[in-house]
């Protein structure tokens, strides 16, 4: 079958960022929206939905299907759990199924920025769609070929049968007739039941690259290799917004191996994916271009973000959150209920998170090749479409002069969907022509000039009621938003922001007040494996904590009390419209979702047994990127304060569960990342550059230091229901999990990440 082979203005700001996934739940403006219905999911997105099985399948003579895979695959399993939705629906064998990598095409693949644990969640119907419509093809072919009725023949197993007779024919030999059929319209499809899956679900399709990676043979970013390529380093401005002053490059020059110094641009306005600009050695291999880079001799000037210091913001945004901020919900009086509430009865904390770096395991590279025809890339990126376009701006061509070929990632948590690095090094490569240029980041390189999860500061206060549960809540947030790397000036959060776990909170509460202040960004601030769910849920979930001990009652009947009774809460009514672009109908707010997890979560940890002495349980939970989440920390604290994890018990529903086993391995990583960032997780800053440099001081989990057990309990998988995310929605809730449980364990309440030692 050869091809079946916001209130910010929104226009400007994806002009400005190429896809920037999380802005795209905003209105652009009222009238807008009067004039066309609002769009959800995929079809809000930048190349929306495509399902035409002409696009995305293709059958070769001998049988074999190829099934192409529109999102890069960083860990997740996109590149096996969206094909075998395919194959499962189109009735192909898996053992005869080849997947290829779609380079970057938005228009003739839909949606590619892989963001906001938005794959599966995008694109499971539509991938379903996709081999439904093969699947009729196949068999209408098979009907026209033998003369019978259409309801006489059944696809089984990359066979098409004919009931009546048992005449068979394999896809193969009905490939080219099957890809002259007419695609099915939408509602001629006839998708399978639940009942009929084969790979869905089950939990029986290993990932299609797990071989490779094992032997060494999988092809990351890292790995390209091109004949005659040359390697490049750049020496970035140590503060952003500084530019070069000054530049000899003699003795970089004489270092063996080095050919070219190269100058790119400082960068120009807000920082969107562009690079920070500086001055790049290029070479005949990594360390020669590195030692060339240390041989410049480099004059800055730090421009305007030079006394940008941590210790600083950190007093700015306390002062901020103690003052009144701009209201982002209100409902009832908080503040007449906290001024009626005795002094014994009002609560307050303030919850600390710093700058967080990506540090994913392969750094960012990317590997360009500029001639006459254009230019071509091979990189690791989770935006395709992003990273075209920034490449090609910066060369000046089209977009379709420039072909993006996309490797699997080593890592990404959101690092790698802001392309500044490819259009490095597509401009090293212009300076190159003909010659591709592999331009390689270093880990130094990485944590000194990425861009920063925010630094977050939220102040909690309560006013509770005989019983112990809130009146009344109020919250305020303080912390540079991701919108000032597109609009200048940005200094308060934008509505996706406070939509993650601070006004969608769905508490039985009946005076609840949110606020954010306004505290300007000094770094480059980008989105981060569960974005500002982290601060949030630490602040929100700590402070349930507290709480549920000063009304002496046990965290988790105070957390299923303060849920309240099993309800579905429109968004919209918790004055949060941003619902992570998806429709407030198909996904509301389900407290009896969220009560279940957080109860498998607690069964798992066995809550409530007889602890050893100085072992603690700390619970909390959340509502991430549409999926409900729960976690459980088992923590011992010896006398000296040192702690270990003894265990984490997590609880997800995600709806559908599409691929078990990477639905397991995306929790259990979860644990260890927010285990990570909890312990040792810290960027700061001091005249203006980042303190820390690489893994000795930025440090990650290391395995002695990890829970000797992770137990996974998957709750729900109703297939009715749409998908939620998976990737992001575990880890929030750890570090407070975990900051609980030292409570519980040693009575030291922990309000400031990271926790290092107590």
């Amino acid at each position: 079958m050869n091809t079946l082979d916001i209130e910010l203005q929104r226009r400007q700001l994806l002009q400005a960022a190429g896809s920037f996934a999380l802005v795209i739940g905003f209105n652009a403006d009222a009238q807008a929206e009067a004039a066309e219905p609002k769009k959800y999911g995929a079809d809000s997105m930048p190349g929306g939905t495509v399902d035409n099985p002409l696009v995305f399948v293709s059958i070769a003579a001998d049988g074999t299907v190829t099934i192409v895979a529109h999102r890069a695959e960083m860990g997740t399993g996109v590149r096996t759990s969206l094909p075998m939705v395919v194959a499962d629906e189109m009735e192909a064998r898996w053992d005869r199924v080849k997947i290829v990598q779609a380079p970057a095409d938005e228009a003739r693949y839909g949606n590619q920025n892989v963001d906001g644990s938005r794959s599966v969640r995008h694109f499971f119907v539509p991938m379903r769609r996709v081999g439904a419509a093969a699947r009729q093809m196949l068999e209408a072919a098979a009907a026209a070929r033998w003369g019978v009725p259409l309801a006489d023949v059944q696809a089984v197993q990359h066979e098409v049968l004919h009931r009546p007779t048992g005449r068979r024919l394999g896809y193969g030999e009905l490939a080219a007739d099957a890809a002259r059929q007419p695609v099915p319209s939408a509602d001629a499809l006839r998708l399978k039941t639940p009942e009929q899956w084969k790979y869905i679900g089950k939990g029986r399709i290993g990932g299609t690259d797990m071989d490779a990676i094992v032997r060494g043979q999988a092809m990351f970013g890292m790995d390209a290799r091109l004949p005659g390529m040359v390697y490049a380093v750049v020496a970035r401005p140590p503060v952003v917004g500084g530019k070069l002053r000054k530049l000899d490059s003699s003795d970089a020059l004489k270092v063996a191996g080095v050919l070219k110094v190269v100058e790119i641009p400082a960068l120009q306005g807000p920082p969107a994916f562009q690079p920070l600009g500086g001055v790049a050695v290029v070479a005949r291999n990594t360390w020669a271009a590195m030692q060339g880079r240390a041989a410049l001799k480099i004059e800055w000037d730090d421009g305007p973000n030079a006394s940008y210091e941590s210790a600083a913001f950190r007093q700015a945004q306390s002062a901020a959150v103690k003052q009144a901020g701009t209201v982002v919900r209100n409902d009832g009086d908080a503040a007449k209920a906290m001024a009626d509430a005795p002094p014994g009865r009002r609560h307050s904390a303030e919850y600390f998170v710093p700058h967080l770096a990506h540090a994913t395991m392969e750094p960012p590279v990317a590997t360009a090749l500029v001639n006459d025809q254009g230019c071509e890339i091979w990189t690791s990126t989770q935006n395709p479409p992003a990273a075209q376009s920034g490449a090609a701006a910066a060369l000046g061509l089209k977009p379709e002069q420039v072909k993006v070929n996309v490797l699997l990632l080593g890592g990404g948590f959101g690092r790698k969907s802001k392309p500044d690095y490819v259009t490095e090094a597509a401009l090293v490569a212009k300076a190159m022509p003909g010659t591709p240029v592999k331009l390689v980041w270093s880990r130094d390189d990485d944590i000194h000039h990425g861009y920063y999860h925010a630094v977050s500061l939220d102040r909690l206060e309560a006013a509770v009621g005989d019983n112990g549960m809130p009146l009344a809540w109020l919250h305020r947030t303080a912390a540079p938003t991701i919108t000032s790397l597109f609009a200048p000036g940005a200094k308060a959060a934008a509505p996706f922001e406070t939509g993650m776990s601070a006004t969608n909170m769905p508490f039985a509460v009946p005076h609840v007040r949110i606020e954010r202040a306004e505290v300007e960004a000094h770094a480059r601030i980008g989105w981060f494996r569960s974005v500002a769910n982290i601060p949030h849920v630490f602040a929100t979930q700590c402070f349930i904590d507290e709480l549920a001990h000063h009304a002496k009652q046990d965290p988790l009947q105070y957390a299923l009390a303060l849920i309240g009774p099993p309800r579905k809460i429109d968004p919209s009514a918790l004055s949060d419209r941003f619902n992570y672009s998806e429709s407030p109908v198909e996904y509301p707010i389900d407290t009896g979702r969220m009560r279940a997890v957080v109860e498998a979560a607690a069964r798992g940890a066995r809550w409530g047994r007889k602890l050893p002495k100085g072992h603690g349980l700390g619970l909390a939970f959340a509502y991430s990127f549409v999926s409900y989440t729960a976690t459980v920390v088992e923590v011992a604290v010896d006398a000296k304060g040192q702690v270990r994890v003894v265990s984490v018990d997590m609880a997800l529903d995600c709806g559908p569960q599409v691929n078990p086993e990477r639905i397991r391995a995306q929790m259990e990583g979860a644990a260890v990342m927010g285990l990570s960032l909890a312990f040792t997780g810290e960027i700061s800053f001091e005249a203006g550059r980042v303190k820390q440099s690489n893994f000795h001081d930025y440090e990650v989990l290391r395995f002695a230091q990890s829970p000797r057990l992770i137990r996974t309990h998957l709750v729900g998988g109703d297939p009715k229901l749409p998908p939620g995310g998976v990737g992001e929605p575990p880890m929030p809730p750890v570090a407070p999990a975990l900051v609980n449980a030292i409570f519980a364990a040693s009575g030291r309440r922990v309000r400031d990440l990271p926790l290092r030692s107590l």
